[in-house]
């Protein structure tokens, strides 16, 4: 059966609609088809971009910071040598309290209705001094006494009159009776006057006899008056001989020091911390501890960090509450294996004691300065060279040029640059930090 005309533009249609479609499809396939290299160029990361960030013109300062606790500086204990009382070394008054403050001079203790006298030396109490003696330990007692104006004569090694009169003002000073020298010094003192006594008579009746023999002589009676004059002779050298011996005793009975009222520590004033007697109770070694009266505060740090500081370096504590205080480093002693760098305080008043005491506390101690504001850029910006000298990337018009520089101090981040030879470098020139 043959298909009319009309039939056959039908299935022309048809087909040309199919065709139509299949080539979209086909056409939209092939839009969404990449190759291997474009697929690479479009997953790949961006082309990194330069950071950069401006020369700055500051003050550089290194530093050392740490923490610290505050205590009371110097701590000792103190003990009193009792070995030379006959009784019991009973504490029977004055006994400080926490807090108060020894002061060079004044009783900090009584034991057996004694003082015990603080003064500052460095060598301890060891023996009673009394007029005679000689050594170390009596310059040091005469050079404390000239210091305290008790005026002990010439400052030299020997305790002579001259210290015993200083020894009696300073307990005089100090409210307290001087010591008593022993009895059998005093009872050789009354001895030797009675000897002085009859040989005063003894040369009185000598003389006598001689003024009666020469009055006989001039009557006309016995001219030789030899043997009268032998016994006056012999009556002023036994008199001279006791008035000698009369001295001697009185200067071995002069005032002495005795070995427990005594005690040396080597500064004064300070803080009593802790006492370990009561009253009633008996003496037995360290009787109280003792530190500077002033607050200090203790940094540790290891060598090489210590190796950067000295003492008299400027400080600043910080008390926290917005409280800054300046200080200076006090001393840096060697502690195991590390180093003590102690900080005082220059001044406190009494609300930044309070904040102090007892406290731990930020310290910065600056250890260089460039006195002054200087080119300084991150240290991650410097760089070094095929000659090892340091250099740094500078951006300029959407180019990079490597400046040499010479590098100072370096601190918070910051190193401070100069530009070397010809080189040019401004504040707020950009250089290259990283990429």
């Amino acid at each position: 059966m043959t298909a009319s005309p009309k039939s056959r533009r039908r299935v022309l249609v048809g087909v040309s609609a199919v065709a139509a479609v299949s080539l979209g499809v086909g056409v939209a396939a092939g839009s969404r088809i990449t190759s291997p290299e474009d697929a690479a160029a479009k997953t790949a990361a961006p082309k990194a971009s330069q950071i950069t960030v401006p020369v700055a013109k500051k003050a550089l300062s290194s530093k050392v910071i740490g923490r610290g606790d505050a205590s009371f500086d110097g701590a000792v204990n103190i003990r009193v040598e009792t070995s030379g009382l006959t009784t019991p070394a009973i504490v029977t008054g004055k006994v400080p309290a926490v807090g108060s403050t020894i002061t060079e001079g004044k009783a900090l203790l009584e034991i057996t209705g004694r003082p015990v006298i603080g003064l500052a030396g460095v060598l301890p109490m060891y023996r009673t001094l009394s007029p005679g003696s000689k050594g170390p330990d009596v310059l040091q007692l005469e050079q404390t006494l000239d210091r305290l104006g008790l005026d002990p004569g010439t400052v030299d090694d020997e305790y002579d009159t001259d210290t015993s009169q200083a020894v009696e003002r300073l307990y005089e000073k100090a409210g307290y009776d001087a010591p008593a020298p022993d009895e059998r010094l005093t009872q050789a003192v009354d001895q030797a006057k009675k000897q002085v006594d009859a040989a005063k008579n003894q040369l009185r009746q000598a003389r006598a006899q001689l003024k009666q023999a020469k009055d006989a002589a001039k009557a006309g009676g016995n001219t030789d008056t030899s043997v009268q004059q032998g016994a006056v002779d012999d009556a002023e050298s036994n008199l001279a001989d006791a008035q000698q011996a009369q001295s001697e005793a009185e200067f071995k009975a002069g005032t002495p020091l005795p070995v427990s009222e005594i005690v040396y520590v080597k500064t004064l004033p300070r803080r009593v911390d802790d006492v370990k007697v009561e009253r009633g109770g008996t003496v037995n070694g360290v009787v109280m501890s003792a530190s500077g009266a002033s607050l200090v505060v203790t940094v540790k740090v290891d060598a090489e960090t210590a190796q950067r500081l000295k003492a008299g370096m400027a400080a600043t504590l910080d008390l926290g509450e917005g409280t800054a205080v300046a200080a200076k480093v006090r001393r840096i002693t060697k502690n195991g294996n590390q180093y003590d760098v102690v900080v005082a305080p220059n001044a406190l008043t009494a609300s930044q004691l309070a904040l102090l005491r007892d406290a731990n506390v930020r310290v910065t101690i600056p250890v260089k300065s460039t006195g002054g504001k200087v080119l300084a850029v991150p240290v991650a910006a410097l760089s070094s060279g095929a000659d090892g000298g340091s250099r740094i990337e500078v951006l300029r018009n959407g180019k990079t040029e490597l400046v040499p520089v010479t590098v100072g101090l370096s601190a918070d981040g910051y190193a401070q640059v100069t530009p070397a030879g010809d080189a040019r470098l401004s504040e707020g020139d950009q250089v290259v930090v990283g990429r």
